[in-house]
């Protein structure tokens, strides 16, 4: 027989995993998910980044932008186009918004880290990185790709 106590703590846990499965079955970069479904531009930007057409996406997201220009999503999604165009500064300041905007936007923090480290900056990589350890409760896609680059950086160097 099955104790009050255990009974309890069985439908506590049942409805913290209901709870949170919405969180994870989210896209781990995107704060607002729902964003492409409002803004076409922004859903074309997506479908360029998917194919690697840096320079368009980033052309499709500065459109988003002038719409949302207090939104994370597109802050971060703008500096991850222009880092993969290699403008790093453009980048940090993209990622830096987003931050400023949200500052648990895990996928800004990654990003940027990840930015610091392709510009040889290892100390602001690790503050990123620690800052995702404060945020991510609970293991992260985030978390633990920043930790693999940063891995990855010290074995080059």
């Amino acid at each position: 027989m099955i104790g009050l106590g255990s009974l309890i703590r069985t439908m506590l846990l049942s409805a913290a995993i209901v709870a949170f499965a919405p969180i994870a079955a989210a896209d781990p970069y995107e704060a607002d998910p729902d964003l492409a479904t409002r803004d076409e531009d922004y859903a074309a930007g997506r479908k360029m980044v998917d194919v690697g057409n840096w320079a368009e996406a980033v052309r499709l997201f500065k459109r988003t932008e002038l719409r949302n220009p207090d939104h994370a999503d597109v802050q971060n999604v703008l500096g991850f186009g222009y880092r993969n165009l290699k403008q790093y500064e453009l980048a940090l300041r993209h990622y830096r918004r987003a931050i400023e905007i949200d500052p648990r936007h895990r996928g800004a923090h990654e990003y940027i880290g990840e930015t610091y480290l392709s510009t040889g900056d290892l100390a602001a990589a690790e503050r990123h990185l620690a800052a995702l350890k404060e945020i991510c409760l609970l293991p992260c896609d985030e978390l633990e790709n920043l930790e693999g680059t940063i891995a990855k950086f010290r074995r080059t160097k």
